[in-house]
């Protein structure tokens, strides 16, 4: 019994010391200040027995002085075998899940890190990511990859930090027993075909979030066709899906195609024209792997007028836009990826159900928002810190706001011109402070006290209205220091009145209602 005991306590120690909480982000290291990432080549093989993985990554890199210290970052569970530059070995040191190459005296840009190990599994993927292990209903192997929270550390040797992208992009080869596909970023270039396994060779030029850095193997069906981008220009378009639902994957191809062309209306043409348009079935509810969306949504597709509507789906095809190409380094403005994508799910209700049920949509999530987080949190925030649910909820509500104090006719070219905006897009970061300039220079409004107070503090405006006479009202929003236009129904109709902490009197012979469509958060 007691060797029962111990057998089982050293079980759930290990796995306990497995399930270590990975963060990134924060300040980044000084020593890899020093260095510019501009290409990763990823080479592994997976074995699912085993659930370990096996291979090398080469990082070619730049940097403006010679390097006593080249730091990267691999979490320990890793092996590190073996590490060249110039074709040498070269020391290193791998403790606390920094790994430390000590370069030889070369003028290399090129290092190869040879590692290898069991894999950290995903204790609630994806918001506690890892690698996900499952078989599928026909007993083959199913893996996925989920490490937004954890970053590339978990998977391969990278310079794993969110300001951090390959300039020049990825290439990704990977192999897997014969006969299962691995989906990957980019573009397929080739496949090459062992005795017993297979190897892809994904690869995309374009810069790319090191987390974004994704596969998932296993046994699909494929469904693809050529999608015409508002460009002008041809982009191959696929769903993987899972053999026993290989039925649902043309409705799936089709609903992809309609997201992707809302999602180009209102943003601007698909971002990554040279690469596809993709998902693929995975054992986690989703992600936004860069041009190979995980979908793991049991196809719940429900009505949305002429056409289905799947959150997920559209939620991940919305990060190609905002989060892979537009990009913040810094944490603390993670909101930009996920309001902004909130809000694009928002459109898809006023593009397709019309405006009663995106109004209907926008007001039903405000009245969830615990306004206990500030949307944009400290600077140097980690992934921890930063990541909460009002930064969609919050955020999305924000954008939602804008459009109503600036009117369709400023709003939407301004969201189209932001995505569009070269400073701020691929390989170039942004920041809520760009953000809220260039509303600002856009609109030529001044906002900043709108944005001080939704996006930098958790309060929100308290409505009062008093009667005034016979037929007056005097209407003020207490707890803010400007005023913004706001709608309000009155006996003579809709009027947009600006409302401040000072009384404003508005002429109605019945009650009037403030914001009745529900532009702006506000305690009523």
């Amino acid at each position: 019994m007691k060797k029962q005991l111990l057998i089982l306590f050293l079980t759930l120690l290990a796995q306990f010391a497995f399930a270590q909480d990975w963060d990134w982000g924060g300040p980044m290291d000084p020593l890899q200040q020093k260095i510019r990432i501009r290409h990763y080549r990823l080479e592994l093989e997976f074995f699912p027995e085993t659930q370990r993985i096996q291979g090398s990554n080469t990082i070619t890199f730049s940097a403006e002085e010679k390097l006593d210290t080249l730091r990267l970052n691999l979490i320990d569970e890793y092996e590190v075998q073996q590490v060249l530059m110039d074709g040498k070995e070269v020391k290193f040191s791998h403790k606390g899940d920094i790994l430390d190459i000590i370069p030889v005296d070369c003028t290399c840009d090129q290092v190869q890190v040879f590692y290898g190990g069991k894999t950290p599994i995903a204790p609630n993927p994806p918001w506690e990511g890892g690698f996900t292990w499952e078989k599928d209903q026909l007993e083959n192997h199913w893996m996925g990859l989920s490490s937004q929270g954890e970053g590339s550390q978990i998977f391969m040797p990278a310079l794993d930090h969110p300001a951090s992208e390959p300039s020049e992009g990825v290439d990704l080869l990977l192999t897997a027993p014969k006969p299962y596909f691995v989906a990957s970023n980019g573009r397929l270039r080739s496949t090459l075909e062992g005795e017993d396994k297979l190897t892809y060779h994904w690869a995309t030029a374009y810069p790319i979030n090191v987390y974004n850095i994704n596969f998932t193997m296993g046994i699909f069906h494929e469904e693809k066709l050529d999608f015409t981008s508002i460009s002008g220009g041809t982009i191959p378009m696929h769903v993987w899906v899972l053999q026993e639902n290989r039925t649902k994957a043309p409705e799936l191809l089709q609903l992809l195609k309609i997201s992707t062309e809302t999602q180009e209306k209102y943003f601007g043409p698909f971002p990554f024209p040279d690469d596809k348009i993709a998902v693929v079935e995975t054992p986690y509810l989703g992600m936004e792997h860069q041009t190979i969306n995980a979908y793991g949504n049991n196809f719940q597709f429900v009505p949305m007028g002429a056409t289905q509507y799947d959150w997920l789906l559209h939620h991940e095809l919305g990060h190609e836009w905002f989060g892979n190409k537009i990009s913040v380094a810094d944490f603390a403005d993670l909101w930009i990826h996920e309001g902004l994508t909130a809000y694009g799910d928002f459109l898809f209700y006023w593009e397709h159900g019309g405006p009663e049920a995106y109004f209907d949509k926008v007001r039903g999530d405000a009245k969830y928002i615990p306004h206990i987080k500030p949307v944009v949190s400290p600077a140097n925030s980690t992934e921890n810190e930063a990541y909460h649910g009002e930064i969609y909820s919050k955020g999305a509500m924000v954008i939602h706001s804008l459009r109503g104090i600036l009117g369709d006719e400023v709003f939407f070219p301004m969201i189209k011109a932001f995505a569009s905006d070269e400073r701020f897009t691929y390989q170039n970061r942004v920041s809520t402070k760009d953000f809220m300039e260039f509303v600002q220079s856009y609109s030529g409004q001044d906002l900043r006290g709108f944005f001080e107070l939704y996006l930098y503090t958790t309060d929100i405006p308290r409505l009062k209205v008093g009667k005034k006479g016979k037929s007056g009202y005097a209407i003020a929003l207490q707890g803010i220091d400007f005023t913004m236009p706001v709608e309000v129904e009155t006996s003579e109709g809709l009027v947009r009145v600006a409302l401040g902490p000072k009384p404003t009197l508005v002429r109605s012979s019945s009650p009037p209602v403030v914001d009745p469509r529900g532009w702006i958060m506000m305690e009523r």
